[in-house]
Order: structure tokens, then sequence, then C-alpha cells
């Protein structure tokens, strides 16, 4: 994808970290998070990161966030450099990318209102009054499948897949073009997963958002994602789209990736019910 096309292009990334002196006359270890790191993501496409703890991951999501800064390399956003913007500038770029986390639970705070916590960006921004934050946030609320009286809730008033769409409302409210979402469904039961997968697949849809999807399990990436990036000891290993990873992955890592996705036989599946639906009627004959 050239650089001209993309919303997102993250060149050359490099995050260090540098590890506590073990000896007085020894210079300090470092831990290369990210080393090299490079893609780009197209206006209203989805692409996951994917990799197991400690790959780098959550280093990525926080860098290009512009929450952590970068050893070396570049992250731009509609061809702005994040990390050579000024602070001011950088908080009025933030109308344009927003970030959905891991925990529902978390991410909330327990003591602010639904309205206090949807508006929290657009009162960052400071340019719109309180009676034009509580409209648009009715609006987002409405839009992830919530009513407008919950904007007076609390969190612990919601399960936690509700949970997941105010923060995803939160997210929305700015009208951003990226959302980076980091696990956004791995704290939620399987159940309530693919609500949420489902819901930010109907609003890309809509509004033609793009993501950034951090994901562990390639079965939700599988779910959103157009193309796949396999991140592994802060290095990419290989790209491609899920089914081109889940039919032919080239490297062991991504294979051991693949190979963890539940594998479903619809054949056995259908043999298993009929056999318990003859054992439950054999049942009830003889009762």
């Amino acid at each position: 994808m050239s650089n001209n096309t993309a919303l997102l292009q993250v060149q050359d990334l490099v995050r260090e970290y540098t590890l506590p002196r073990e000896h007085l006359f020894q210079p300090p270890g470092k831990v290369h998070a990210l080393n090299g790191v490079s893609f780009s993501i197209a206006a209203g496409r989805s692409l996951g990161i994917v990799g197991e703890s400690g790959s780098g991951k959550s280093t990525l999501a926080r860098t290009v966030m512009a929450l952590d800064a970068p050893t070396a390399g570049t992250v731009h956003l509609l061809g702005r450099n994040l990390h050579q913007l000024a602070p001011a500038e950088l908080r009025h770029a933030r109308r344009d990318f927003q970030m959905v986390f891991q925990d529902p639970y978390g991410s909330l705070d327990p003591r602010q209102t639904v309205e206090r916590i949807v508006t929290e960006p657009l009162q960052a921004q400071g340019q719109t009054t309180r009676a034009e934050q509580r409209e648009q946030a009715a609006q987002v609320l409405s839009q992830v499948g919530l009513r407008t009286n919950d904007l007076g809730k609390y969190p612990h008033e919601f399960s936690g897949g509700q949970r997941q769409r105010i923060a995803i409302a939160r997210a929305l409210i700015t009208r951003p073009r990226l959302i980076v979402a980091d696990e956004p469904v791995s704290a939620l039961d399987v159940s309530v997963q693919a609500q949420v997968l489902n819901l930010m697949q109907d609003l890309q849809q809509e509004f033609g958002i793009t993501y950034m999807l951090i994901s562990h399990d390639l079965a939700v990436v599988n779910h959103l994602c157009d193309e796949v990036v396999v991140l592994y000891q802060g290095r990419i290993v290989e790209r491609g789209s899920p089914a081109e990873l889940f039919r032919n992955a080239q490297h062991p890592y991504t294979q051991s990736l693949v190979g963890a996705v539940p594998q479903v036989q619809p054949g056995r599946a259908r043999a298993r019910r009929a056999e318990a639906a003859a054992a439950a009627v054999a049942t009830a004959k003889t009762a």
C-alpha cells in the first residue's frame, strides 16, 4: 500500500526500554519492545495486530496513540507525524483517533455518570457547549444500542458488554477516522464477544471508521479485519489476509496461533445432537 493512500502509516518503529542496572560498572541492559515495525492502513479498512503477551502489541498501540514516544521511527496519521506535533496540535488531532481499551470495568471511572464518561473527549477539545455535548452523547449511545436515559447512570449498573458499548460510544463521539482497539473483547464472555464485534463492524460500514485491532486471538481478528500482521518479539514475522494465514501460515509462531483456534466440525456436531436427541427419546419411553 502506498504512503499517499494510507490513513495511518507506521514506519520503522523502534521502542527500547532500559532495564535496571545489575552491576555498578556495567551499562544497563535494554529490551526491544518494538524493533523495526512498519505497516499502513487505508481509510475504512481494518488491520489486526496479533501476538502473544509480551510481543509488543500494547506498546505499539500506545505509540500509535501518541501515549508513548518511539525510540526511532515515525507514526503518520492523515499525513501528520503525531510525535512531532506540539501539545496543543496533538490535542486537536486527537479528534481523528481514539482508543477502546481492553477492560470495560477498569477503563470507565465508576464515580462518573455515563454522560460525563462519553463526553470526556469533547470536554478535552473545549469547542462545544454542555448542551451540545449531551445531545451528541445521546446520539452515540443510540448508535451503540443504548438508550438516552442511560446517560444519568453509572458503570456498575451495566453488564460487561454494555460497558464496552459505552467505551465505544466514548471513542465515537468525536467522529474519529481511526479507532485503536486494544483487546476490546478479551474481558467479555464468549456469548457477548460476537455482539461487540458485530457492533464494531456495523459502525465501520455506517461511518467508514478505520480500525487497528490488537488481539492475541486469530478468531477475533478473522471476524473483523481485512489484513493481519503477526507480531513476535517486537518484529513482524508474517502478514496477509485472515483467510491466507488460516490456509497457509508460514511462520512457526503463526502456525501455533492458527492451531490454537478451536475448529468446529458441523457434521460431527450434528451427529452428536442427533445422538443426544435419540437418547432423550429412549429415556422418555422407558420412564
